[in-house]
């Protein structure tokens, strides 16, 4: 009776501790699953881009139009509102586009960059410092004495350019209203007077 009792006891030991193997492998894989489960989702979430792959290009190429923009000057943007009146005719104190006059399309192409001269030809040719026709560049300006009265400054241009040993330069002629010369051409050449940077 002994030994059937020890025997009864052993086989109950022995189920006992299969029953607790299983269960504690069925619990070991299930936390393995969940940690599979939790690690699979966190890569997923890492690995999902939510920006654009070429998002860092976009201010790359906006710096370069701008840098772009940037590099004209003042007497680029000066001459560039100059030359919108090529064409307008000429009055007398004018400084619109329905007429215009010499010492009106400087002043307003100068004020269009917040630079105030006199309105007057022979007022300006007091502002700025005088130079030489071999170092003047574009955005200075040339004085006249025309006509009848050659005694003063009475005409202003404005250069848009210089190249191949000739000065061009927008004014506005009493005859041709506003217009691009030459001061190679011999009437100005005869009439220039001097020429002056204000900026």
């Amino acid at each position: 009776m002994t030994v059937l009792k020890h025997n009864l006891y052993m086989k109950k030991s022995l189920i006992l501790i299969l029953c607790l193997i299983c269960f504690s492998h069925c619990k070991s894989s299930k936390r393995a699953k969940k940690n599979n489960t939790v690690k699979t989702r966190h890569v997923n979430i890492k690995s999902a881009p939510d920006i654009p792959v070429d998002y860092e290009i976009i201010p790359n190429k906006e710096k370069s139009s701008s840098a772009k923009k940037s590099s004209k000057s003042q007497a680029d943007y000066i001459i560039d509102y100059a030359l919108q009146f090529k064409g307008t005719r000429y009055k007398w104190g004018g400084t619109t586009k329905s007429g215009m006059d010499c010492s009106g399309l400087v002043f307003e192409s100068f004020r269009s960059y917040d630079i105030l001269l006199p309105r007057i030809s022979r007022d300006m040719a007091k502002k700025g410092s005088k130079i030489s026709l071999k170092k003047v560049n574009t955005g200075d300006l040339l004085f006249f004495k025309t006509g009848g009265r050659r005694n003063s400054i009475n005409h202003v241009g404005l250069i848009t350019a210089v190249k191949n040993n000739d000065i061009e330069f927008i004014h506005a002629t009493s005859s041709r209203g506003v217009i691009v010369s030459h001061l190679n051409e011999k009437y100005w050449l005869n009439a220039f007077e001097e020429a002056r940077r204000i900026l």
